[in-house]
């Protein structure tokens, strides 16, 4: 087990990444070459929960950011189709990556929002009403 303070080993890591990808905790454990009990052990240790959120949330993240770029373009197939006679398709993808934009950017807000909150309590000691 890691200690306080130390690297994830290279199968750990391994592990971490198989997490991300495959459908199952015994996938994943298959995938990087560890016992899916090695695995759930890991999962319970803080600093290897710990990597796992924070290349979790950049997955997320990177994801998020690759569906806001895509949202000129999904204006711009719901522009093209609006007189079209068969764009049902397009239009409903190119409104789909639109919601999902603009839920993004109510998700982000609302963490920023969270995290301005959270350091207010920390800071003053608690909110006060």
């Amino acid at each position: 087990m890691i200690g306080h303070g130390q690297k994830l080993t290279r199968k750990q890591e391994s592990a971490i990444a198989a997490l991300l990808t495959c459908p199952t905790v015994t996938a994943a454990a298959t995938a990087c070459g560890v016992s899916a009990p090695t695995l759930y052990r890991w999962l319970r240790d803080a600093e290897f929960r710990a990597a796992f959120e924070i290349a979790r949330h950049t997955l997320v993240r990177d994801a998020i950011g690759t569906v806001q770029l895509s949202i000129n373009e999904a204006v711009s197939a719901l522009r093209r189709h609006l007189t079209c006679g068969q764009p049902a398709v397009e239009c409903r993808a190119a409104t789909a990556l639109i919601d999902l934009a603009i839920r993004t950017v109510a998700i982000t807000e609302i963490d920023q929002r969270l995290a301005l909150l959270e350091e207010a309590q920390q800071v003053g000691g608690g909110l006060r009403r």
